[in-house]
C-alpha cells in the first residue's frame, strides 16, 4: 500500500495553489492537512476557488497557525521574498517545494541584482536543488528544498540543455521568442491584467531584462561548459494557459532532433515530434504535465527552429512541483499526473 503524506499548501489562493489543490485531489498518496492565505485566512477554499468548491479540504488559515504534526511535504506557492520568510518558518524535517523564485539561483548575488534585494535565507540557498526533473532527478532524490524553475525558463531549457550538452548548437546564437497567457502574471488585480488591456492585443514586455533571464544564463552555461548568454523576449497573450517558446538555434535540424529525441526517450512527460511535424500548440497540452517539442529545419541551411509548448501552470509550476516531490518522496514520477490534456 502506498503511504499518504500529509501535506501543507503555503500561498493557497494564488493560481498555482488552486492548481496544486486540483491536481492533490486525485493523487494517491497526498493528502492537504494545511493551506494558507493571509489576506483570505479564515475562508473556506470553495469561496476563494467555487470550481473548487465540492471538495473537502481545510480552512485557509495563516502561516502561523499551522499545525505541523504529521505533515512532511510542503509546498510554498507564495510571491518571491515572501516565500523565503515563510521556507524559513518550516521545520527542518519537511521536505519543501517551493514555486516562488527565491532559490532558483545559486548565486546570491545574481539573486540580489535580478530581485532587487538581498537573499534573506542564504543557508536554505546552499542546499536547493533546480526543480527541473529532467536535469536534476538524482539530486531531488535526497534534496530537503528543491526550488520549482520559472515557467519560461523551462519551456526553453527542456529542448535547449540537451542540444547544448551534445554540442550540435552554436552557443552564441541563441534567440528565445516566447508567448504566455496571462495566468502567468499572478491573480494578485492591477491595471495591466484588466480584460480590455489584455484582450485583441500581443505585446512584448521586460525585453532583455526578464527576470527569468537569470535562470538561462544559469542552466543554459552550465550545459554548455561556457557562458551563455542567450537573447530572450516574453510575450503576453490574451489566453489564460499556457506558453509556447519558439526559439532559432544554429545547428543542424537533424542532429538536434536525433539529440532530443534520445535525450527524452523514456522520459514521461516530454514528448518529441517527428521531425519536420507541424508544431506543438498550447492548446494541445493544456491542463497536463505535458511539454511537446518540435523540431524544423529553417531554409536557410545550417539554422534550425524550434518549438516548444507547455501548460505554465501545470508543468510550468504546480504540476512539475509535484513531480519534483514524488521524486523526493520515492514515489512514482508520474503519480497524479497522468490526465491528458484538456481539449478543446
Amino acid at each position: 500500500m502506498t503511504t499518504t503524506h500529509k501535506t501543507a499548501i503555503l500561498g493557497a489562493s494564488g493560481y498555482t495553489g488552486a492548481e496544486l489543490v486540483r491536481l492533490i485531489h486525485t493523487h494517491p498518496a497526498f493528502e492537504i492537512s494545511a493551506m494558507t492565505a493571509d489576506r483570505k485566512a479564515g475562508q473556506a477554499m470553495g469561496a476563494v476557488f467555487p470550481h473548487l468548491a465540492h471538495l473537502e479540504l481545510p480552512v485557509l488559515s495563516r502561516m502561523e497557525e499551522v499545525d505541523w504534526t504529521g505533515i512532511d511535504l510542503a509546498f510554498c506557492a507564495m510571491p518571491h521574498a515572501t516565500a523565503q520568510q515563510a521556507v524559513i518558518k518550516v521545520p527542518e524535517r519537511v521536505r519543501i517545494v517551493d514555486l516562488s523564485a527565491d532559490f532558483r539561483l545559486r548565486d546570491i548575488d545574481a539573486y540580489a541584482k535580478w530581485y532587487g534585494h538581498e537573499h534573506l535565507a542564504p543557508e536554505l540557498q546552499k542546499i536547493a536543488v533546480y526543480g527541473a526533473p529532467e536535469f536534476y532527478r538524482e539530486e531531488m532524490r535526497t534534496a530537503r528544498l528543491i526550488a520549482g524553475t520559472g515557467c519560461f525558463a523551462i519551456s526553453a531549457l527542456l529542448p535547449l540543455v540537451p542540444l547544448l550538452e551534445a554540442g550540435v548548437i552554436d552557443p552564441d546564437h541563441i534567440i528565445i521568442d516566447s508567448k504566455t497567457g496571462i495566468t502567468g502574471a499572478g491573480r494578485a488585480p492591477s491595471e495591466r491584467k484588466l480584460f480590455s488591456e489584455v484582450t485583441e492585443g500581443v505585446d512584448a514586455y521586460n525585453i532583455a531584462k526578464h527576470r527569468h533571464t537569470a535562470e538561462f544564463d544559469q542552466e543554459l552555461s552550465k550545459a554548455a561548459g561556457r557562458a551563455v548568454v542567450a537573447s530572450f523576449t516574453p510575450h503576453l497573450l490574451p489566453m489564460n494557459r499556457g506558453i509556447l517558446a519558439t526559439i532559432y538555434v544554429h545547428g543542424e535540424a537533424d542532429a538536434a532532433h536525433e539529440a532530443l529525441a534520445r535525450r527524452y526517450a523514456d522520459e514521461p512527460f516530454v514528448d518529441v515530434l517527428p521531425l519536420g511535424a507541424p508544431a506543438p500548440e498550447t492548446r494541445h497540452v493544456r491542463g497536463s504535465n505535458l511539454a511537446r517539442i518540435g523540431v524544423t529545419a529553417d531554409r536557410q541551411k545550417g539554422r534550425t527552429i524550434i518549438v516548444s509548448a507547455l501548460d505554465n501552470l501545470v508543468k510550468g509550476a504546480s504540476g512539475q512541483a509535484i513531480q519534483c516531490a514524488n521524486i523526493a518522496l520515492g514515489l512514482p514520477e508520474t503519480m497524479g499526473l497522468e490526465a491528458a490534456p484538456l481539449f478543446p
